[in-house]
């Protein structure tokens, strides 16, 4: 069953969003070396349940600037089809983030901008 695995906050001045999180739930950012602004999140030990988020800027988010939602699964072309079979429209299609994974975007049936995540350390170099 796959789970949720990430989540993305939009910001619109990032140095507030991190020190708002960082002051109010002790989350420590890390700015992500890609080439997009994005910051990493982490929200707590990794030994204890919960999951990791990233902010990012309002304007380059997939959900329209609102909170976005990754689900990880094993096979991200099989969802794919399964969510497009569901009725779902695809908003970003299968893309590589290099060194990590594959992730693609779908808008589900309540018009929700959703993620899909594939771990593959060796993304992009077999596209």
């Amino acid at each position: 069953m796959p789970k949720i695995v990430h989540f993305e906050l939009p910001f619109d001045d990032a140095e507030r969003a991190n020190r708002f999180y960082a002051e109010v739930f002790g989350w420590e950012s890390h700015k992500w070396e890609g080439p997009h602004e994005y910051y990493l999140q982490e929200t707590g030990p990794l030994e204890e349940p919960g999951i990791g988020g990233a902010l990012a800027p309002r304007e380059r988010m997939a959900s329209g600037g609102g909170t976005h939602i990754v689900i990880g699964v094993d096979d991200l072309d099989a969802y794919v089809a399964k969510v497009t079979a569901a009725g779902c429209d695809i908003v970003t299609p299968r893309t590589a983030i290099p060194g990590v994974g594959w992730f693609a975007d779908f808008r589900d049936t309540e018009g929700n901008v959703m993620g899909l995540f594939q771990r593959d350390d060796e993304a992009a170099s077999r596209e």
